[in-house]
């Protein structure tokens, strides 16, 4: 079996040591090529070269950013998915600050056991290549693995990645430097009037929206350890979860987000609009607003379509209804 282990030794938690452990472990199990990012984008051409030369497997070991180039870089420009061309799958061994599409499938944050994990899981499944299948969001200028946003969302992305370029090194966004960017954003946010107006199937267009949140799996993201909850029934399986609001009320919210943290959450509250299972979302906005994918900004939209894509791509993960939640 041929791999491509992919690194980006700009990722949070990224160390050579680290690298030269995983490469190693997984060069008893694959034909192993390892390649180096230096620059935004490097991991999607890495990743189209990869699909090209028909590599099984492309290994990413780096934040939930790169994921998404690599996957964007196999899949290209997104649409219809020929039913049969072969695209490599997918591993991950967790690299970034938060991880959220690892930890989503099941995979350990902790890198040592994530490449503990992978070994055992290429051990067990390499020669059948059973591997995992989930869906993707087609978000019309390119694919989401995990997750999108417009609003206050796009504008806490924003100020993270500002934060993040203003410093000598690429890594260093903590949770705790992510929540001092978020709460000026959301409070800015909070003084003005609603833009969006959210568009869903076989339903009445709703207005006066201020944020949409659209999910492909749960959690949303995590805070350190604990994860943070918006749509707890939306799975890599089904549909997409769409989460939004028409009041920034500081004393709702608050109740929203101790829902939101809840290690048992029931998210409901009247001046939300969600559903866990929904084939697309659309989004529309008087002015452009903020967006994000995957925790990337992408700049100011004023319309955004997202569709759910069944069994868009193979990973390297333990099956569904096995998968440790962490």
């Amino acid at each position: 079996m041929r791999a491509v282990l992919i690194v980006n030794p700009n990722a949070t938690s990224t160390t050579p040591a680290g690298r030269d452990l995983l490469a190693h472990a997984l060069e008893s199990r694959v034909r192993l090529t390892v390649e180096h990012t230096n620059h935004r984008g490097h991991a999607s051409e890495i990743a189209e070269k990869a699909a090209a030369d028909g590599v099984d497997v492309v290994i990413i070991h780096g934040g939930d950013g790169t994921v998404n180039e690599v996957v964007n870089g196999m899949l290209g420009k997104p649409g219809p998915l020929p039913p049969l061309r072969r695209v490599p799958a997918v591993a991950v061994v967790p690299g970034g600050s938060a991880n959220v599409f690892a930890r989503s499938l099941g995979i350990p944050s902790d890198p040592v056991e994530a490449t503990n994990m992978l070994v055992d899981l290429l051990s067990e499944h390499g020669r059948e290549r059973s591997w995992r299948r989930i869906n993707l969001m087609d978000c019309g200028e390119r694919w989401a693995v995990f997750t999108a946003g417009l609003g206050v969302d796009g504008e806490v992305v924003a100020a993270v990645e500002a934060h993040r370029s203003g410093k000598r090194s690429g890594k260093g966004v903590s949770a705790s430097r992510y929540i001092r960017v978020a709460v000026p954003a959301v409070l800015r946010s909070a003084r003005r009037e609603p833009k969006l107006t959210l568009h869903l199937q076989d339903r009445e267009p709703v207005s006066g929206v201020h944020f949409v949140f659209v999910s492909n799996s749960s959690p949303w993201t995590y805070a350190n350890k604990r994860p943070v909850w918006t749509n707890p029934d939306c799975r890599f399986e089904g549909g997409l979860g769409v989460f939004a609001t028409t009041s920034m009320n500081v004393w709702r919210n608050l109740g929203l987000v101790r829902q939101m943290l809840s290690k048992r959450p029931k998210i409901a509250a009247k001046h939300l609009i969600r559903d866990d299972n929904v084939s697309w979302v659309r989004v529309t906005s008087d002015t452009p607003v903020a967006t994000q994918i995957d925790g990337d900004y992408l700049g100011e939209r004023e319309t955004m379509t997202f569709t759910s894509v069944s069994d868009a791509l193979s990973v390297v993960a333990p099956p569904a209804e096995t998968a440790p939640e962490l």
